[in-house]
């Protein structure tokens, strides 16, 4: 049976914190919503910058010795998008957390979309091909 997934949901919620102390005096909000990840940056100008779930193609978390010392952590998200391609969502409090929710919306989404990510193996270059073989 194929699960319903919401329309308009928001997963989660997180802020950017400064790496000192952890304390969350940034204007940058990261938001994971059933079907996106929005981005709202600034204070005086606002911009709001979405990356579509399915669009995603990798994700990368990491922490450093300050970021662990105040239980924060980054993380790194590409995407097929042309205004983000890539995104970086840095020092934020459940960052773990956050991650794994990303990825497991990602893939909820792609099968809502009934869409696959297709690997690409470089298989040596065209100029490489022996055409003396019987091989083909």
């Amino acid at each position: 049976m194929e699960e319903k997934i919401p329309d308009n949901q928001l997963i989660m919620k997180e802020r950017k914190r400064w790496g000192f102390f952890g304390i969350p005096w940034t204007f940058t909000k990261y938001s994971l919503w059933t079907k996106k990840l929005v981005i709202e940056q600034g204070f005086f100008r606002s911009v709001e910058n979405e990356v579509l779930l399915y669009r995603i193609v990798d994700i990368t978390y990491s922490r450093g010795l300050f970021q662990k010392l105040f239980k924060l952590g980054t993380i790194t998200v590409h995407a097929h998008d042309k205004t983000n391609p890539v995104v970086v969502i840095k020092n934020i409090k459940h960052s773990r957390e956050f991650k794994e929710s990303v990825s497991e919306w990602v893939e909820k989404d792609r099968l809502r979309m009934k869409m696959r990510q297709s690997e690409f193996v470089d298989a040596g270059h065209p100029d490489e091909f022996d055409y003396a073989s019987d091989d083909f």
